[in-house]
């Protein structure tokens, strides 16, 4: 797992399960000290990993790639 904090939102790395099996890798945004539900955001939606564990670590790159959150939990490149 990778996370990356930035001003007022942090960034995790997770995994979505994909229906009929697998999973996506995402990016949860998640306002710091905030009592909210995370936003999930799929990467790679055109690619299904056959474990959480390889879906997390193909997010956990892109985390470190991220350059910050808008003020809506969106990911800013």
């Amino acid at each position: 797992m990778a996370r990356k904090a930035f001003e007022t939102f942090e960034a995790v790395s997770a995994v979505v399960p994909r229906e009929g099996g697998g999973y996506h890798a995402a990016i949860a945004t998640k306002a710091i000290g905030g009592s909210g539900a995370p936003r999930f955001h799929k990467i790679l939606e055109e690619q299904t990993f056959e474990t959480a564990a390889k879906a997390d670590e193909a997010a956990a790159v892109h985390v470190t790639r991220l350059k910050g959150v808008d003020e809506e939990g969106g990911l800013v490149w």
